[in-house]
Formats: C-alpha cells, structure tokens, sequence
C-alpha cells in the first residue's frame, strides 16, 4: 500500500506561478506522475517522472511551462507551474505507477496503481 499526500495548490492570476508536492509513504514507487481534473471533463494526464529522474514526459500543453521533478531520498515528487493559464484551473492529483519499469512513463490513468486525494489549483483571468 502507498499513500501519497499532497500539498500546495490555490489561487493564483494567469501568468503566474504555483507549486504542487507530493510525499509518498514508500520508497517502492516506480514512475511518479500528476494528472487533473477539471469540472465536468475527464481526469487527465499532466506529467510523468521516471524512478531515477533522468526522463520527464509532458502533456503538449504545459510543455515549457510546467516541471515535474522529484527527489528520491524525500520520496517526494514536485511540479512546478509557471505561465499560468485559467485552463489550468482542475484538482490537480499524484499518481504512483509501482509495477511497470523504472523508467515507463506512461499517460494512461490505467497504468497508475496509487492516488493522492487530490489539490485545487485555480487561476484567475
């Protein structure tokens, strides 16, 4: 069982920045990956990271303005978000994928075996 807890999230206006962290209970995550959702639309992947941190994967549309990153020794995993949008606005979850290989980054919801509870991330016009 992995539990991961996430912080960060709120309120912030287009252009600007927020910070998202995610601890996990467990050093047996593999790849580590943020998705969200917003209202009314399918939950939906942002970015994956792979165990040793040397492999990203984005969603096109934050690619340049947000990094995934994480650090093995916190068992915590970040994203930062800058440049942001109002369609940015969703609940913004963790994702922990324990049985593929370290370094399968996946955007499939399928894939992932763990869920954090979830942090709202709004952005204001």
């Amino acid at each position: 069982q992995v539990e991961l807890v996430e912080s960060g999230g709120g309120l912030a206006q287009a252009g600007g920045s927020l910070s998202l962290s995610c601890a996990a209970s467990t050093f047996s995550t593999n790849v580590m990956g943020w998705f969200r959702q917003a209202p009314g639309k399918e939950r939906e992947f942002v970015a994956a990271i792979s165990w040793s941190a040397r492999t990203t994967y984005y969603t096109d549309s934050v690619k340049g303005r947000f990094i995934i990153s994480r650090d093995i020794d916190k068992n915590t995993v970040y994203l930062q978000m800058n440049s942001l949008k109002p369609e940015d606005t969703a609940v913004y979850y963790c994702a922990a994928d324990i049985n593929h290989g370290s370094e399968y980054l996946s955007w499939k919801r399928n894939d992932y075996d763990y869920w954090g509870q979830g942090t709202q991330v709004t952005v204001s016009s």
